[in-house]
């Protein structure tokens, strides 16, 4: 297989253990390089596999059916993936202080559904950078964290 083969390979793998409809947060120490940079544009960065599980594990009890699903092919090059997804989840769980424009108080039932592009690079079969862009106004609209015009 080609190194991008086995890069897409990985990626996927990352996509469907850790974003997946089922968490599995070993997957971090597998797959994701002791510091690994996590960063989309709904959260303060994230740095190392221990804050990322954090991170996961806290937006899962506030969405416990948080899901992400790829929307097209992963397209790898060299040391870099890019895939397209769709995701989201219900506020059903504690209150969520990790958005960067606010935080939602407990179980407000609201539902979110988003997309985006995210780059990932990878060196020597790790994960060490996660860069997204998502819809996050359309999130955070969805959530009631942005007020829409009237």
């Amino acid at each position: 297989m080609s190194k991008e083969s086995d890069n897409k390979a990985i990626v996927g793998r990352w996509f469907t253990d850790f974003w997946g409809k089922t968490c599995n947060l070993s997957i971090v120490d597998e797959l994701a390089s002791p510091d690994m940079l996590l960063q989309y544009s709904l959260h303060e960065p994230r740095r190392g596999r221990d804050d990322i599980k954090a991170f996961m594990t806290d937006f899962r009890q506030a969405f416990p059916d948080l899901n992400f699903w790829g929307a097209a092919d992963l397209i790898a090059e060299g040391d870099y993936v890019v895939g397209r997804w769709e995701g989201g989840g219900t506020h059903t769980g504690p209150a969520f202080n990790d958005f960067l424009m606010g935080s939602l108080p407990a179980n407000t039932g609201r539902k979110m559904k988003f997309t985006g592009t995210t780059v990932l690079k990878l060196k020597d079969g790790q994960i060490v950078e996660e860069i997204g862009l998502d819809d996050g106004v359309s999130a955070l609209t969805q959530l009631g964290l942005i007020k829409t015009a009237a």
